[in-house]
């Protein structure tokens, strides 16, 4: 569900909004459509000081993408958002103390070379703005799995719909300033943009999240980039790039071995 973030993002339907402008709006109607249709769901609704912190790496992971998404290409804003394994990792061991589990080495090490070589091809000549953006999306993202990891007690529905309603109110401000509404047409695509490719699929992650930890679930996540060229593929007939075939070879190659070939060892 994550990787169709590509298909609304680079949807015709938006090119009428100016580029400048295009990845603040994105983010603000993604973000509110979320927490609407989430609101139902929210129960025994408290505050704890994680939220803080969250909220703000999660409002901060929206707009820096789809910034990155429109300043740049969506194969560069996916792959760069998608570093935050590392940043997951490097957090997890160095600030939380968490053991490292040599099993999920595998993956990393494999979508570091995946990443990596499509990353070296993609982000030349690119925008700065735009790679800077990627890159801040990822260590925003990263924030966000780890603290929904220590928040894993809480109702899904209240953390998420409330990431996504404090994400819609930051970015509501800029909205009023620019003054550019969406279309009913408009107004349809962005409603399935937020439920199918935030709301879900975050309430998804959460529950994942009382059971695995936050190095494995990033590790899993780089599926997203693998198959939204496939997508973009079926959906708008865009072929994917040598190096992303290449890379995305590299990255199921390591998911396979971490969660196929060695949990068959193990037993």
């Amino acid at each position: 569900m994550w990787s169709t973030s590509g298909l609304f993002g680079k949807a015709t339907i938006f090119e009428d909004w100016p580029v400048e402008q295009r990845g603040v709006l994105l983010a603000f109607w993604r973000a509110a459509f979320a927490a609407a249709v989430l609101a139902p769901t929210v129960r025994r609704p408290r505050f704890r000081r994680s939220l803080v912190p969250l909220v703000v790496c999660f409002a901060g992971m929206n707009v820096t993408y789809l910034t990155a998404m429109v300043q740049t290409t969506a194969a560069n804003a996916i792959w760069l958002q998608n570093t935050a394994p590392w940043w997951v990792f490097g957090f997890s061991v160095l600030l939380l103390g968490e053991p490292i589990v040599r099993r999920d080495l595998v993956p990393l090490g494999f979508g570091v070379f995946g990443v990596g070589t499509i990353l070296f091809f993609e982000v030349q000549g690119e925008a700065v703005g735009g790679v800077a953006c990627g890159l801040a999306a990822g260590a925003s993202y990263a924030g966000v799995i780890l603290l929904m990891r220590r928040l894993r007690d809480e109702n899904p529905g209240w953390i998420v719909a409330l990431s996504h309603a404090i994400t819609a109110l930051v970015v509501l401000p800029w909205i009023v300033r620019i003054d550019i509404w969406p279309s009913p047409a408009q107004l349809g695509v962005l409603a399935l943009f937020g439920v199918v490719q935030m709301a879900i699929p975050y309430v998804l992650l959460f529950r994942g999240l009382r059971t695995i930890t936050g190095v494995e679930a990033t590790a899993i996540g780089l599926v997203e980039p693998v198959l939204m060229p496939i997508w973009v593929l079926l959906i708008w007939g865009e072929q994917a790039a040598p190096w992303t075939l290449v890379g995305a070879a590299l990255i199921l190659a390591g998911l396979l071995l971490r969660y196929v070939v060695l949990e068959l060892v193990q037993r």
